[in-house]
């Protein structure tokens, strides 16, 4: 019998991601492709959600093969958001991948590498097979923290101690930190059902419990209900599990080491052009044996005018190969130079290229729309917020943007200590923490002062 057992290994932490900030986007909002004005997470933007839908019913038919979106709008107006609501709407397993273009230039790898490996870990393949699993509704949940080696302030997953009930029985397991990644991931709290493989290193959740859910809140919930599991918490059944491509090359990779790496321990940073054939090979044997499905994922790249022309070119060619994500481009930017050339161009992006996306356009928010989504994120950040408090970081974002006004909802809670939040908590924070507007105003006037010297 495999055993699930505590592993926390400090010489290596391995790398943690989440969208914090879009959290509570479960969708488009949509019903027979019009938009509602509050959904899914959503507030406003209905035309915009509406252009989404037509590309996800698109995708879904199979008629989007060589074309891309761009979403262009203001700062702050949820292109993030709609990338990841089209996403979702593709499926709640479908691989999402959130490139700034300003990484491409970071890595240390060449870029044409670096674009390769984050396309490929924007497909993924869905594998069925019977595994032994543990499966259960989580009735107990400790997730050990660590800071991170070059980052003290920020922590990550390092463990779990988790205890699944079946109907028959309930077990208590200690897991190690790539699993405490996937429940963090995955949101997976107190009353969710749950799947762990652990030979295959991988956990599903498969939605909420029946026994949890009181009567009357289904609608809140994205997803069906699940009833507990039968039998033990422990036993062998059909395992479905979501590997991207990316990840079969790094295990084919890894199993293929030269000498000098397994002496000296040195990574491979670049991949093989003969090891992704390899495992484009057996995916696709597996596929003809009904063992795995290709599951095309999202990959949205933001800040999409500061790419270059070798980039631009190297996406329009991704575009039309065989194995191929979705991809979405975004940008705030209007006419301006295509970086890596003396070119101005709409939205600094090449014209054959801007010829072959669908431009979708959000709006700047409402006061009214600015509210709701105050509202939505306090839900989510768990903060009890007074409605004179709302109205206050309402003509926050009004007057001054969106974003600060929600950054401003934690510090106030803070502030608050465990109490409501009231009017003057969220003052006090407007204080400490300033706008970009009151930002640059300070810096001109301390700039004053030193030029009196």
């Amino acid at each position: 019998m495999p055993e699930v057992r505590e592993i926390i290994d400090s010489g290596e932490l391995k790398e943690f991601e989440r969208i914090a900030a879009h959290s509570h986007i479960k969708g488009l909002g949509l019903k027979d492709l019009k938009a509602e004005f509050i959904a899914d997470g959503f507030v406003g933007q209905e035309e915009a959600r509406e252009a989404a839908g037509i590309v996800v019913r698109m995708i879904k038919e199979g008629k989007f093969a060589g074309k891309g979106v761009l979403l262009a709008g203001v700062p702050g107006s949820g292109k993030t958001a709609l990338a990841i609501g089209i996403a979702r709407e593709l499926g709640k397993d479908v691989p999402f991948v959130h490139l700034a273009a300003s990484e491409i230039y970071s890595a240390e790898v060449k870029k044409t590498e670096f674009l390769t490996q984050a396309l490929r870990k924007s497909i993924g393949v869905r594998i069925r097979e019977m595994r032994k699993i543990y499966e259960g509704e989580v009735v107990e949940l400790d997730i050990k923290h660590k800071p991170h080696h070059y980052n003290p302030y920020y922590q990550i997953p390092v463990g779990a101690t988790i205890k699944l009930e079946s109907k028959e029985e309930s077990k208590k397991l200690n897991v190690d930190q790539s699993f405490a990644i996937q429940i963090v991931q995955q949101g997976i709290e107190v009353g969710d059902v749950v799947g762990i493989d652990v030979d295959g290193g991988r956990v599903v959740k498969y939605g909420k419990s029946e026994r949890v859910i009181k009567k009357g809140e289904e609608e809140l919930y994205a997803d069906k209900p699940v009833p507990l599991p039968e039998g033990r918490v422990f036993k062998e059944k059909e395992f479905v599990y979501l590997l991207t491509l990316h990840q079969l090359d790094m295990m084919r990779a890894k199993s293929s080491l030269d000498i000098a790496s397994l002496l000296f321990g040195a990574e491979r940073k670049e991949i093989d052009s003969e090891v992704r054939k390899e495992t484009e090979e057996l995916v696709k044997e597996m596929i003809k044996e009904g063992k795995a499905e290709l599951v095309p994922g999202v990959i949205f790249i933001d800040e999409c005018s500061l790419l270059d022309i070798e980039t631009f070119s190297f996406l329009n060619r991704a575009m039309e190969q065989e194995l191929a994500p979705i991809i979405i481009f975004a940008t705030n930017r209007g006419v301006a130079t295509i970086r890596g050339t003396d070119y101005k161009s709409p939205h600094a992006m090449p014209i054959d290229l801007l010829d072959r996306l669908l431009i979708i356009n959000t709006r700047p928010y409402t006061e009214k729309e600015i509210r709701e989504i105050i509202k939505i994120r306090v839900k989510v950040e768990k903060v009890d917020l007074d409605e004179e408090a709302i109205e206050y970081l309402t003509k926050l974002g009004v007057n001054s943007s969106l974003r600060y006004a929600l950054q401003l909802i934690v510090p106030a809670s803070i502030i608050a200590n465990k109490k409501k939040v009231g009017v003057e908590d969220v003052k006090r924070v407007e204080k400490l923490f300033s706008d970009i507007k009151r930002s640059v105003e300070y810096v001109k006037e301390f700039e004053k002062k030193l030029l009196e010297y």
